[in-house]
């Protein structure tokens, strides 16, 4: 989802695209190409890495899929780990010009807030999404000895038109429900798809932007709040039902503990660093999501 339209954002500004696929494809598209690579055979096509000034690593396995159960943690662990890693050797066994690495990372760093608002040198969090967070972000980090501007982007709730967890908070609507999980007080640390590349470009074309980010917009929202706004905003008749955090447990499993978990992020770093966001509000993002 994030990899589509920041492609398309970023050949409309200009840039030459290449894509890492797992299969041959041919584009249609003047601006980008796409190049093989082979994460298990620790093979990517050297044309990739030679003609390439800035990687964008997005790779990863969809968290929210399926169930958490062993098989699947070690997909969701090994589809960033082992991509990481495969791009680090590569960079560092193969001649290239690459000047910049942005990172996809995730506020699953921190843990429950408790009160807290989280900043980017808070120490990681010891469950599971804390230790592949941590995994993720040190698995592209030999990078950096080469030199090379390495930027961490922990991403938060990516709200979007194409996917993603917007997808699901409309699905209840349709039938009049806006459902609260839980007590609804967690906080949701999100951040509109447009402000996301957004700022991975103003990554790219401000040289002094290094080390890690929270990608979040500056103002989280409780799950209520934001189910509730996105009712109205849609102009949809709807009755506020809460989810037991027991039914929930017993649907999802482990991965209950992220949808009922309160997680507040502060945005600050790259607002100090003269990143502007065009949808600070959950209310000015979905006012343009819906209506666009």
């Amino acid at each position: 989802m994030i990899g589509k339209k920041l492609t398309g954002y970023l050949v409309g500004k200009g840039h030459q695209i290449i894509i890492l696929s797992r299969k041959a494809i041919k584009s249609s598209a003047h601006n980008v190409s796409y190049k093989q690579w082979d994460i298990a055979r620790k093979y990517i096509d050297p044309e990739a890495i030679n003609n390439t000034e800035i990687i964008i690593h997005l790779a990863g396995a969809n968290v929210a899929e399926k169930r958490w159960s062993k098989k699947r943690k070690e997909e969701i662990l090994k589809s960033r780990t082992e991509s990481g890693r495969l791009l680090a050797y590569t960079l560092q066994t193969m001649p290239n010009k690459v000047k910049t690495i942005i990172s996809a990372s995730a506020i699953g760093w921190y843990g429950p807030d408790q009160g807290t608002v989280f900043t980017e040198d808070m120490p990681v969090h010891s469950d599971f999404l804390g230790s592949t967070c941590e995994a993720w972000e040190a698995s592209i980090h030999p990078a950096a000895a080469l030199g090379i501007r390495l930027i961490s982007t922990r991403i938060g709730i990516v709200l979007s038109n194409d996917g993603g967890a917007l997808a699901e908070f409309k699905k209840p609507l349709r039938f009049g429900i806006a459902p609260i999980l839980g007590n609804g007080r967690q906080k949701i640390s999100w951040i509109h798809i447009d402000d996301l590349c957004r700022m991975m470009e103003f990554a790219i074309t401000h040289t002094e932007v290094r080390g890690i980010y929270n990608a979040t917009a500056p103002y989280p929202v409780s799950n209520r709040e934001l189910m509730l706004t996105l009712a109205k905003k849609a102009r949809r008749f709807y009755i506020p039902v809460y989810v037991p955090a027991l039914i929930l447990k017993i649907v999802l499993g482990e991965m209950s503990i992220e949808v009922l978990k309160s997680c507040t992020t502060s945005s600050e770093k790259i607002r100090k660093a003269g990143f502007q966001f065009l949808y600070p509000s959950i209310e000015a993002a979905f006012e343009e999501l819906i209506n666009s």
